[in-house]
């Protein structure tokens, strides 16, 4: 192999990052070995059979969109054949609980962004000079908040800028950075409706994203090994020497490379004065075992509600609060009655009791994306010449979300190989 300086790559983790990792070296030839501390592969893209529910459900709803490169460059080499669900065009219906009101933003195929000319399209009371904005947040810096940028006020923040931003960044969007919030923009809304159109897993983040990769690896000859926890990780001068693992001591060699693909605070954990993001945000996800009613959209955003999102799935109805610790030690059924009582309101089921239901929390579900914080964020590359760094905590240039978590295992892998890297850090 060109390029390659390390005959055989240890994969630390098989969550998407480690996963992402996995399959390039595989791709690129190298002889890998991927090991799991938890018994399933996904990290915290997992799906999982409830039987509270009697359904198989993903632990969140976890959104792409349709022009985020590394996911469809990471299932198109796995062969995912599960497609991801959503409308043909970015169109975002959304409803205000408090008013009553409910519209749909259409953003526009093309980059030319004429949408926001057409008051069918936008807002609901809002005008063209409110989208100017737009611009200056396009041009955030890493060190900003967003709320430095632009306004926190008015009806295209309360209606579109603060719940997409808040989906994208699960940080309060006037303290998060804008750096990442302009990363996020300029790859989504600035490219126009075809790069915007929003993606979920269909029928499960495991069919769509995470048992395909395991299938292809095994088809390549490697093995997963589950249940497997890295305890320790031995340094020499400048190179990793041994990984302890609950199953023993493995000795590392001077032509073997590490990729280590763990939650930031167990790298930290590991690494000795590893930089890593120390501030987390929650996320809650409620369940309900109901087929949502007929001509319910796919995803309905909500607006002055504890709800954000409802995702309807043949199945079940499903919605995410994101930056949820304000709630997170709530009582779950106490919890579930109350999103249920909105999910009622939003979709018009009046009279329907609430069926079975489940409460998923995930008290560190990413990073908090503040300047800070994604300040403490490290590169891929190490000071040891033969360990790797992948996660969606790693510096990328975009906040927690699939893509980021895809784009790090593919760097991590491409600075494994020699290669030259295809997602760089864009700030």
């Amino acid at each position: 192999m060109s390029g390659v300086g390390f005959a055989r790559v240890e994969v630390v983790g098989a969550g998407l990052a480690g996963l992402s990792a996995a399959v390039e070296l595989v791709r690129a030839g190298a002889t890998v070995t991927i090991s799991e501390g938890t018994p399933r592969a996904g990290g915290r893209c997992r799906s999982y059979y409830d039987p509270q529910l009697g359904l198989t459900i993903d632990n969140g709803n976890h959104l792409v969109l349709a022009g985020n490169p590394a996911v469809a460059r990471f299932r198109a080499g796995v062969g995912a054949v599960e497609p991801l669900a959503g409308p043909p065009h970015a169109d975002f219906a959304f409803a205000d609980l408090a008013s009553g009101e409910r519209w749909c933003l259409r953003i526009n195929d093309g980059p030319v962004p004429w949408w926001v000319l057409v008051p069918s399209r936008r807002v609901p009371g809002s005008r063209l000079v409110d989208y100017l904005p737009l611009g200056k947040l396009l041009k955030g810096r890493a060190d900003q908040a967003i709320g430095t940028v632009v306004k926190p006020t008015g009806p295209v923040w309360d209606r579109m800028l603060r719940p997409v931003l808040l989906a994208a960044l699960n940080t309060e969007p006037a303290e998060a950075s804008a750096g990442l919030a302009a990363n996020v923009l300029a790859e989504t809304l600035a490219k126009g409706g075809r790069a915007s159109a929003p993606r979920v897993a269909v029928p499960t983040l495991a069919a769509a994203f995470v048992d395909p990769a395991v299938a292809w690896l095994a088809g390549h000859g490697v093995t997963l090994a589950t249940g497997r926890r890295l305890k320790a990780i031995r340094f020499a001068g400048d190179r990793v020497t041994a990984l302890e693992w609950t199953d023993g001591e493995q000795a590392i060699r001077a032509d073997v490379a590490v990729v280590l693909a763990v939650p930031a605070w167990v790298a930290g954990a590991l690494v000795p004065e590893l930089s890593v993001p120390d501030d987390h945000r929650s996320i809650l996800n409620a369940h309900f075992a109901v087929a949502p009613p007929v001509g319910a959209p796919e995803i309905l955003g909500l607006v002055n509600a504890t709800s954000e999102w409802i995702f309807t799935h043949p199945d079940r109805i499903s919605v995410t609060v994101s930056g949820a610790d304000r709630m997170i030690d709530d009582d779950r059924e106490g919890l579930a009655r109350g999103i249920w009582g909105e999910v009622v309101q939003a979709l018009g089921l009046t009279d329907t009791p609430m069926p079975a239901w489940q409460v998923v929390k995930e008290k560190r579900a990413t990073f908090a994306a503040t300047p800070a914080q994604d300040a403490l964020r490290p590169p891929a590359r190490t000071r040891w010449r033969n360990l790797f760094l992948a996660g969606d905590w790693v510096q990328n240039g975009l906040p927690a979300t699939i893509e980021g978590a895809l784009r790090s295992g593919d760097t991590a892998a491409r600075l494994v190989l020699g290669q030259p890297l295809v997602y760089g850090p864009q700030r």
